[in-house]
């Protein structure tokens, strides 16, 4: 068992893409816990598919690795906005933190997020200015914005006095003297800086046992793992526990197997102190903010508030003329327990049930967060659809609010005016203006939340892919007032068949295809946007009728414009309030709510009344 005083427990925070995992990956490999001729992948913390598939980490994850007969527990948290929840439960088990700022991009909104949630702990920070190597860095003016952010976010004078590091967590080196011609050879500095200025672990080493669970980890064989930083006393294996509940009730069992970080494995323990991070198996039904105790003394801990869900959607069975020909689990009883399941592990996530048993409520801090749900239980052979995404309003005072977003968008200074005009139309308003690099404007706004539902992909479109957004909650305000949602109407299929290229050669006349020929379609199913506000019913069926009479080139093949291929945060984007996303394995289909072409007009009637 090792003494507190020999551990340290430190989380890497920062903005998305400013090189936590990069940073761990150095660490670990400097630390000396792989092998000389062990093939090691890329940010090898990300461990889910997802993760390494978008380049993004979802989930905080625990390691660990020794410097001079010092453990030190390393958290590597998300840093998009959506995943702040694993950020804010992730810092319970830490007593200091790595602040990572981009030498080039400075203080983004998530920097301030992090920042913030850390400074409210107490915990100790170390600032570290990451990619000082890449072209037009700045580190010494990044250093004087993140100090302004400090001050910012009312830091003591303790806080204030933080040591500040250089890196480069690709090449894996850090100084605190940076010299662009000289720069170190490894990561000592900031190995000797985590030792020397985070604290060790302010824990009772003789009490009761004592453990806030911050984390769920699974195993096939062992069930659920609570992970988790003891806070007092210590644990050995078979030793009777109680859990604390949220609610006040108490459970007995028994912890029957401990385990430590080490590296990117968890070692079995058969004893484990006050201070460390342990993983602890045999309570079948524990959750995170729960708290394990010494059965004689079952006394809970406080949980760190998670900040409310600001975006809901509906999930329900999949009702669609292709229903169950995809998906292994299409039931409203697998589509329950799939989404209650995931409250366990994921605390920013919101189920509720709705006045249909096929039909629930679903909700989150924002799109990405999620269509990584959906994303993964598709993969996960789930068959169902979700309605568009809204935003979740709160009356404060007697009066409808709704969430406002910190918005900040680095464009080429020729599309400013573009982006001014987008964001003002959505009900914007621009707060901050300033260069951000050569040719590089970055304009700051506040934004209702509803704003933003769709905003990224169009922003895209008309910077040419050269805009940087990022957002993060800011507040609750007044509701602003209405603005027009989409701008472009849907291309909906007539029948039941198989699209036809000459079917679809008459539809791409009016719009952009979703599909191209040999798909499956359905009545009312989306093929296409239509280039106008309305919608328009096409026969993307319809063959070319046969005639005894031949003209010159009548028989040329049609050409068709290649289909736009629609990801899944593109679908939730484009669907409507009177439209669903159908969601497969196999395929993403979105539809209208009446499939039925004479139905749907007569609803739109009778609402038009």
């Amino acid at each position: 068992m090792i003494s507190r005083e020999n551990i340290r427990n430190i989380a890497i925070i920062a903005h998305v893409d400013h090189g936590k995992t990069t940073l761990v990956d150095a660490m670990l490999e400097q630390s000396g816990i792989f092998r000389d001729n062990e093939v090691v992948d890329e940010r090898v913390m990300d461990s889910n598919d997802l993760e390494r598939e978008r380049g993004i980490t979802i989930l905080a994850k625990n390691t660990s690795l020794y410097y001079k007969g010092t453990k030190i527990n390393i958290i590597d948290t998300p840093g998009h906005a959506d995943f702040g929840g694993e950020v804010e439960r992730a810092l319970e088990m830490a007593d200091g933190v790595l602040l990572l700022v981009d030498a080039f991009e400075g203080c983004m909104p998530q920097t301030r997020f992090v920042l913030s949630k850390a400074l409210a702990l107490d915990l100790k920070p170390i600032i570290v200015v990451n990619k000082v190597d890449r072209p037009n860095a700045r580190p010494y003016e990044v250093v004087d914005e993140v100090l302004e952010l400090f001050i910012d976010l009312d830091a003591s004078e303790e806080q204030l006095d933080t040591p500040v590091i250089y890196a480069s967590g690709r090449d894996g080196w850090a100084t605190a003297e940076y010299n662009p011609e000289q720069p170190n050879d490894d990561l000592t500095e900031l190995f000797e800086l985590i030792v020397n200025a985070i604290p060790c672990p302010d824990c009772d080493d003789d009490g009761p046992f004592q453990m806030l669970v911050s984390n769920i980890d699974y195993d096939e064989y062992t069930g659920r793992i609570a992970v988790g930083k003891i806070e007092r006393g210590k644990i050995t294996t078979n030793m009777p526990i109680t859990v604390c509940r949220p609610d006040g009730s108490t459970t007995r069992a028994k912890a029957t197997k401990l385990y430590t970080f080490e590296a990117l494995n968890k070692a079995v323990a058969d004893e484990v102190g006050a201070g460390d991070v342990v993983a602890i198996s045999g309570i079948s039904d524990i959750n995170i903010g729960e708290t394990v105790c010494d059965p004689e003394h079952p006394e809970p801990l406080p949980f760190v508030k998670i900040d409310d869900p600001v975006l809901s959607m509906t999930f329900s069975v999949n009702d669609s003329p292709f229903a169950g020909k995809e998906g292994k689990f299409v039931t409203s009883r697998h589509l329950r327990d799939r989404l209650f399941r995931e409250l366990d592990s994921n605390v920013s996530l919101r189920v509720e049930e709705t006045d249909s048993t096929e039909a629930f409520t679903v909700s989150g801090r924002g799109e990405l967060h999620l269509s990584v749900l959906i994303e993964n239980m598709r993969r996960e052979g789930y068959e169902f659809q979700v309605s568009n995404p809204v935003v979740i309003y709160k009356e404060i005072d007697g009066v409808k609010c709704e969430p406002i977003e910190r918005l900040t968008v680095d464009v080429p200074d020729e599309y400013n005016g573009v982006v001014m005009e987008s964001v003002t139309a959505r009900k914007g308003e621009m707060t901050n203006m300033s260069p951000a690099a050569m040719n590089y404007t970055r304009l700051e706004f506040l934004i209702p939340s509803r704003g933003l539902i769709g905003f990224r992909s169009e922003l895209m479109t008309a910077t040419k892919g050269t805009a940087i957004v990022n957002s993060i909650l800011e507040c609750y305000e007044p509701y602003r007032g209405d603005f027009a949602g989409r701008n472009r109407g849907a291309i909906i299929a007539w029948e039941d068949g198989e699209s036809i290229t000459y079917g679809l050669y008459n539809a791409q006349e009016r719009g952009t295809l979703f599909i191209g020929p040999g798909v499956k379609v359905y009545e009312g199913m989306i093929v296409g946007e239509n280039a106008r506000l309305e919608d328009i019913v096409i026969n993307v069926c319809k063959r070319k009728h046969a005639t005894n009479t031949r003209a010159s080139g009548s028989d040329d093949a049609l050409k068709l414009t290649p289909p736009k291929q629609m990801s899944l945060e593109q679908c939730l984007d484009f669907i409507a309030d009177d439209e669903l996303l159908e969601v497969t394995p196999e395929n993403l289909r979105m539809r209208k709510r009446i499939l039925k072409t004479d139905l749907r007009a007569k609803a739109n009637s009778r609402k038009q009344l």
